[in-house]
C-alpha cells in the first residue's frame, strides 16, 4: 500500500538524494519498449524500483552483466495440471524466473466447488510467486457433463466482487453462449460490470461465431492451433496466449503469426505442466527459448511474457524494468537458454542458480479436499461394448489433443461384443462418474493410442475429473479402476494383472501434498514403464493425453460418461454403426 511516507522516499531515493534499500548493480536491462540494451543500475525502495543509472544502496547486489527482465507472468495456467500444490508449484516455477501467475483452479472447482478454490488461494498465499486467481466460468464446462460441483450463476454472483477472484476464467460453454444459456450470460454480465477480465477458449471459433464471442467482453484466447487462427483473432483485438504444454507442441507454428504490428497482443502461457516438465525443461522460460530459436526477436519474446500479459490483465505497475514498475526481476545468464540465475519478487531474493529460498511445507487445512473417490462398484460386464454387426464409430488421435470420427470393422464374440483380438490397433476407452457413485461409464474405442499389454487410468480427465481409463484387455483396466479407488484417486499403469507404479493424487484426485522429488521421481517411473513395458508412443506423454480424451470442449470426437459426443455437432453417438 502506498503512503505518503513512502512515496516521499520513493522520490528522493530516484532523485539520488538518499540511498536505495536495494541497488542491483551492473544489469543488462532488457527494454522492450525500445528493443535497445540498457548497462545500468536498478534502485529499489520497498517492492518497486525508482531509478535505473548510477546509484547506491544500503544492500548492494552484483548482476555481473546479466540480462535483467521483468518478471515472466504465465498468461493462464491450471496449477492443478503440475500435480503438486500451489505453494510447490510456487516453488519451482520462482527458480524458473515466473514470478506471477493468472491461475484458474477449474480443475479442483469440478470436483471440489468452493472448497477446492478456496484451497488454492490459500495454499498460494504460502509461495512468494503471485497468483491472480480466475473464477472457474464452467463448472461443469457443459450441461450435460457430471462434475463434482456446480457453480452457477448464483453463486458466481456470491464471489465476483471478492478481492481474491481477479476475473472470470476461461468461457469454454461456447455453446451456451451461442445458443443464449440465460446462466452462461448471467455469468458474463456479472464480471462484464464489474470490469474485470473474461478469459475465453475460442476452439476453432471464426466469422460470425467468433464476433458474437468477442461481443461477450471474452478478451483472450490460449487455444489456437494455427497460424491462421491466431492471426484472425489477433486482427479483432483479441490477445491471444502462446501456449506450450506439457501435452500441446504448437508453439512453434503459431509463432508465425507474430509480426512488428501485433506482437503487443501476444502473451504467453503454459496451461498444462507437469511438475517433472518444469524441473527438467522450464516453464515460461521454456517458451521463450522456443521462441527465439523459431527467429523471434528476443525483445518481442521477452514482451510477450512480460508487459504484453500485465497490460492485458490491467496489472498497471508490472512488466518492464522501469521506474514505478513493481521490483519483480529476474536475472538471466543470457536471451538464448534463458537460465534464471537470480529472481526477485518485491524487491526480495527468492531464488538464485535454480533454486528457489522458499521451500514448500503444504500445511494449509485439505480436510475439505481429500476422500473424493466416490465410485459404484464395477466389473467386467460393465466395460463390454455391444456391436450390432461388424462396424463401429471409433475415435481416432490426430495430432497432440486433437481427434477425429472414423468408422473402423471391428471383431465381435459370440454375444456380439467389442473383442480385442481381431481388431488391431484399437484400444478400449472408459470414463467412470467418480463423485456421487451414480454409475455412469461411457464406453468408446480409439485408433492411434499406441500402448500394449496393459491399461493407464487417471482420476485427471478434463473436464469433470472422473476417472479415465485405457487398455488393451478388460481385466487390466478393471485392476486399474480399482488400483485408483484405493489410493484415493491418482495415475496408475498396469501390465497383465500387475499394477506396475502408481502417482497418488490425494487432494482432489489431482494433486500431491508429497514432496516435489516424490512427485518428480514417481512421474519419471511412470514414463518409463509406459514406454518401456507398455510400448506407449514416446512422441507423446500418455497422461496428459489421456487426460484429454474426455475433454468435451475440444473437437471432435470425446468419450464421457454419457458416452461417446461428437463436439461439433453437440451430439452423442453409438458406438456401434
Amino acid at each position: 500500500m502506498m503512503t505518503v511516507e513512502k512515496l516521499s522516499k520513493m522520490i528522493s531515493v530516484a532523485l539520488g538524494n538518499e540511498k536505495a534499500d536495494l541497488v542491483i548493480k551492473n544489469a543488462k536491462i532488457v527494454n522492450v519498449m525500445s528493443g535497445s540494451f540498457l548497462d545500468a543500475d536498478i534502485a529499489i525502495v520497498d517492492d518497486y524500483i525508482v531509478g535505473v543509472g548510477e546509484y547506491s544502496g544500503k544492500e548492494e547486489f552484483d548482476a555481473k552483466g546479466s540480462y535483467a527482465t521483468s518478471g515472466l507472468i504465465d498468461a493462464h495456467v491450471h496449477i492443478e495440471s503440475s500435480l503438486c500444490t500451489p505453494e510447490t508449484f510456487g516453488e519451482y516455477v520462482i527458480a524458473k524466473g515466473t514470478t506471477l501467475a493468472i491461475t484458474d483452479p477449474h480443475e479442483i472447482g469440478n470436483v471440489c466447488g468452493v472448497d477446492g478454490i478456496d484451497y488454492m488461494i490459500e495454499s498460494a498465499k504460502q509461495t512468494p510467486l503471485k497468483c491472480m486467481v480466475m473464477l472457474p466460468s464452467c463448472v461443469p464446462a457443459l450441461d450435460f457433463e457430471e462434475s463434482g460441483c456446480v457453480l452457477d450463476s448464483k453463486e458466481c454472483a456470491k464471489l465476483v466482487n471478492n478481492d481474491e477472484i481477479f476475473g472470470l476464467a476461461e468461457m469454454m460453454n461456447a455453446p451456451g453462449l451461442f445458443k443464449l444459456d440465460r446462466d452462461v450470460l448471467e455469468k458474463l454480465v456479472l464480471f462484464i460490470n464489474a470490469n474485470k477480465t473474461i478469459d475465453g477458449h475460442g476452439v476453432l471459433l471464426s466469422d460470425k461465431k467468433l464476433n458474437a464471442y468477442l461481443s461477450a467482453r471474452i478478451t483472450t484466447d490460449h487455444e489456437c492451433r494455427t497460424p491462421e487462427d491466431a492471426k484472425q483473432k489477433l486482427d479483432l483485438g483479441m490477445y491471444v496466449l502462446f501456449r506450450h504444454s506439457t501435452a500441446s507442441f504448437y508453439l512453434p507454428e503459431l509463432l508465425k503469426a507474430v509480426n512488428p504490428y501485433n506482437y503487443r497482443r501476444c502473451c504467453m502461457c503454459t496451461d498444462d505442466k507437469h511438475l517433472d516438465h518444469i524441473e527438467h525443461r522450464g516453464h515460461v522460460s521454456e517458451n521463450l527459448k522456443i521462441a527465439v530459436e523459431n527467429g523471434i526477436d528476443p525483445f518481442i519474446a521477452v514482451a510477450m511474457a512480460t508487459i504484453n500479459p500485465a497490460e492485458c490483465y490491467g496489472l498497471k505497475d508490472m512488466g518492464l524494468v522501469a521506474p514505478g514498475y513493481k521490483a519483480d526481476i529476474v536475472l538471466w545468464d543470457d536471451l538464448k537458454d534463458f537460465n534464471a540465475n537470480t529472481v526477485f519478487i518485491d524487491g526480495n531474493m527468492v531464488a538464485k542458480d535454480g533454486l528457489s529460498f522458499k521451500k514448500s511445507e503444504n500445511k494449509v487445512n485439505k480436510d475439505k479436499v481429500i476422500n473424493t473417490m466416490n465410485i459404484k462398484p464395477i466389473t467386467l460386464d460393465d466395460l463390454q461394448i455391444k456391436i450390432n454387426g461388424n462396424k463401429a464409430n471409433v475415435m481416432r488421435r490426430v495430432v497432440q489433443t486433437l481427434t477425429e470420427k472414423v468408422e473402423r470393422e471391428v471383431a465381435v464374440d459370440e454375444n456380439g461384443y467389442f473383442k480385442f483380438e481381431g481388431s488391431p490397433n484399437l484400444k478400449k476407452v472408459a470414463v467412470i462418474e467418480r463423485h456421487k457413485a451414480t454409475g455412469h461409464i461411457g464406453l468408446g474405442l480409439i485408433e492411434n493410442f499406441d500402448m500394449s499389454n496393459g491399461a493407464i487410468a487417471t482420476t485427471i480427465a478434463h473436464d469433470s475429473h472422473n476417472l479415465i481409463v485405457i487398455g488393451d484387455n478388460d481385466e487390466d483396466m478393471i485392476l486399474a479402476i480399482k488400483e485408483l479407488e484405493r489410493v484415493g484417486g491418482g495415475i496408475t499403469v498396469v501390465k497383465q494383472g500387475k499394477v506396475l507404479e502408481t502417482l497418488e493424487l490425494n487432494i482432489a484426485g489431482l494433486i500431491s501434498d508429497d514432496k516435489p522429488e516424490n512427485i518428480i521421481s514417481t512421474m519419471h517411473k511412470l514414463l518409463d514403464v509406459a514406454y518401456n513395458e507398455l510400448k506407449a508412443d514416446k512422441s507423446i506423454n500418455p497422461f496428459m493425453t489421456l487426460s484429454s480424451l474426455s475433454l468435451a470442449v475440444i473437437p471432435k470426437i470425446r468419450v464421457t460418461t454419457k458416452g461417446l459426443y461428437d463436439v461439433v455437432d453437440n451430439s452423442f453417438l453409438e458406438v456401434s454403426l
